[in-house]
């Protein structure tokens, strides 16, 4: 990805679309089924159970992100995770029902040619792929590591027992050990759509420099727009101190009771910079300008960010905006997975872990009571 702020947008993933999601190398979508990138030490079951309900996470999204100027980064994939359980979301801060792995392979390995992929699209659509190219079998409903057959026919794998039971009553003993047609019914695309989230490419723009040219605060500084809203508030607990001694006036109690809180200022600056592409789901700026948070509560210090298991320390790469959660159709039961913001932070050195998949941190940020009723388009 290029320097600077660079924008996600989900697109409708259409008629001419689902192939090239399907068979594309290196896509950057949203739902559906991991598109994996290496496949050395893919991330196992236990790995991607919630942390809460230990129930397995689905699979949010991916961002292909090579780093120019570094050949062990030549292709690199940021995959993200997310539990379907509404209650795992009740408590901020990191781990629970998210988490996040990096992939990365030079140029010349064992998995992609080295020259581009075409951009014609297959004569015939692309087969759902049940196994790597290595041989490893793929979980039938999520698309995750399947290390456990069906006990029946030892064709249909599964990453545990929960999707294995789910895609049994979802058809798979219809046509369990059964030949002919119904073996050939092996090789459809099962229908888990009640785990899967909805299926959209990622397009990457980026970020016009515009913003509001009255703003008070440089929207390319985050630190100083919190540090202002710190000293505002710093300077109305010392005027309303000062004033303990004398009876407030009707002007001074109006002029405190239009002041705006720090929550407001933080989120009015939000807002604004999300303004002119309110539908961007995606802010992407690895090692450079840090996220946009949606509230003055529950930022992370520097101590909250644990550093790489290689021992450098993580930088921000990018944030996953609240706008996503409209597309994922979460909310028709009357209880809804919600965030204001997933942050995401990665090793700063890029360390290599033998082409493995590395655990990365996730930070999720949500809105404060006082923003919630506040629409996040001007």
């Amino acid at each position: 990805m290029a320097a600077g702020v660079e924008l996600g947008f989900a697109a409708a993933v259409g008629p001419g679309g689902a192939w090239r999601l399907r068979s594309a190398q290196f896509p950057s979508k949203v739902g559906g089924r991991p598109a994996w990138l290496g496949e050395a030490g893919l991330p196992g079951s236990d790995a991607l159970r919630c942390g809460r309900c230990r129930q397995p996470r689905a699979f949010l999204l991916q961002l292909y992100a090579p780093l120019p100027g570094r050949p062990d980064a030549f292709h690199r994939t940021l995959f993200v995770f997310a539990c379907r359980g509404a209650a795992c979301y009740q408590l901020p801060g990191p781990g629970g029902p998210l988490c996040a792995f990096r992939s990365q392979l030079p140029r010349r390995n064992a998995t992609y040619p080295e020259e581009p992929p075409s951009e014609e699209p297959p004569p015939l659509p692309e087969p759902l792929p049940r196994r790597l190219r290595s041989g490893a079998a793929l979980c039938r409903v999520c698309g995750c590591l399947g290390p456990r057959a069906c006990g029946r026919c030892r064709r249909a794998a599964y990453c545990g027992p929960e999707h294995q039971a789910l895609d049994w009553r979802r058809g798979h003993r219809r046509s369990c050990g059964r030949g002919g047609d119904a073996d050939a019914s092996e090789d459809a695309e099962p229908d888990h759509n009640e785990f899967l989230f909805p299926e959209y490419e990622i397009l990457i723009e980026p970020e016009e420099p515009e913003f509001p040219a009255d703003s008070s605060v440089d929207p390319d500084d985050e630190k100083g727009a919190v540090d202002a809203a710190k000293k505002l508030e710093e300077q109305e607990e010392n005027r309303v101190t000062s004033t303990t001694s004398e009876a407030l006036d009707e002007e001074t109690l109006e002029a405190m009771a239009k002041h705006e809180t720090k929550e407001d200022k933080i989120f009015q600056i939000f807002k604004d910079r999300i303004a002119a592409e309110p539908e961007q789901i995606i802010r992407y700026c690895r090692g450079g300008e840090g996220p946009i948070w949606v509230s003055g509560e529950n930022i992370p210090e520097e101590k909250d960010i644990p550093n790489c298991l290689c021992g450098a320390k993580r930088v921000f790469e990018f944030q996953i905006m609240p706008q996503l959660l409209n597309h994922l159709k979460v909310d028709s039961l009357g209880e809804s997975i919600d965030w204001g913001t997933l942050v995401v932070y990665t090793c700063a050195e890029n360390c290599g872990a033998e082409n493995k998949y590395t655990e990365e941190f996730i930070w999720k940020q949500d809105f404060s009571i006082d923003s919630i009723e506040l629409p996040l388009s001007s």
